[in-house]
């Protein structure tokens, strides 16, 4: 009897936890399709009285939408796979090649982790700058090309892999570059789908660096094109709404079919190491 409550009670808590996790979204989803009095009445109501799917469509005449979309989904996606690779590549030599100083050379790149973003955007930005990458591609891209977590998280990954895989390699002729890409990379999916997932979210939500490094419409990120629904003398919040759960459902769709890999990968790195 004790467990069954025991049970009914952690249950319970988890429920409360999920709705409370869930209220947010399920909140914009609904009221993207209130009309403007609905949106702004007091107290807010929870549902729409209909569905007006004529808040998408003021999204897509009001800003270039599907631009901003993207241009979030190729600077999302190439800073995937440039930390893909650049993180695969550091792990393998911290996890299987010997060279003076490797513990310290670790210990030093792991340390970037604790240096706040908003530290080296300054810094970051004048070197753009000088660069005359402003308002472009790379000047988006090439500052989050490699990833100390990245590594980190492929690195303890790594280490799991058995031992003797490699020197069966080794005494059949394998130099590092074969090994990495006919053993390491086949056996590390599950950790380099991880990485891929939370470096695409990463970068699909970023807001400060594409705001100060682009000028023009057609540069512009989801997250700072979405600010162009909103407007001094007035602001429509089902329309801003509507034009959140537009850009979100790309970010939701890739966390869903990503989450058992997500999950899978950021657990397996925490038992050797």
């Amino acid at each position: 009897m004790s467990s069954r409550l025991q049970n009914t009670f952690v249950y319970t808590v988890l429920i409360v936890a999920a709705v409370l996790t869930l209220y947010p979204i399920l909140y914009t989803v609904a009221a993207s399709f209130m009309t403007n009095a609905e949106s702004a009445s007091y107290p807010p109501k929870l549902l729409p009285g209909s569905l007006h799917w004529e808040n998408y469509i003021q999204v897509l005449k009001q800003i270039p939408v599907s631009q901003f979309i993207a241009n979030s989904f190729l600077v999302s996606g190439t800073i995937m796979l440039g930390q893909l690779v650049t993180a695969s590549l550091a792990a393998y030599a911290f996890a299987y090649m010997r060279f003076p100083g490797k513990s310290f050379l670790f210990a030093l790149f792991l340390s970037t982790m604790m240096i706040p973003w908003e530290v080296t955007i300054i810094p970051n930005y004048l070197t753009v700058k000088s660069w005359g990458w402003l308002d472009s591609y790379q000047g988006l891209i090439v500052p989050f090309l490699a990833t100390a977590f990245g590594t980190f998280l492929l690195r303890q990954f790594f280490l799991q892999l058995p031992r003797e895989l490699f020197e069966a390699a080794k005494i059949d002729g394998c130099g590092h570059l074969r090994s990495f890409i006919r053993l390491v990379l086949p056996l590390a999916k599950p950790a380099l789908a991880t990485l891929g997932v939370y470096s695409f979210l990463s970068n699909w939500n970023m807001y400060l660096w594409p705001l100060l490094v682009t000028n023009g419409q057609s540069m512009r990120t989801v997250q700072i094109g979405i600010s162009m629904l909103q407007f001094e003398e007035l602001t429509y919040w089902n329309v801003v709404l509507a034009g959140v759960v537009t850009v979100l459902l790309p970010s939701l769709v890739l966390l869903l079919l990503g989450l058992k890999q997500l999950v899978r990968g950021m657990t397996a790195g925490a038992i050797k190491g």
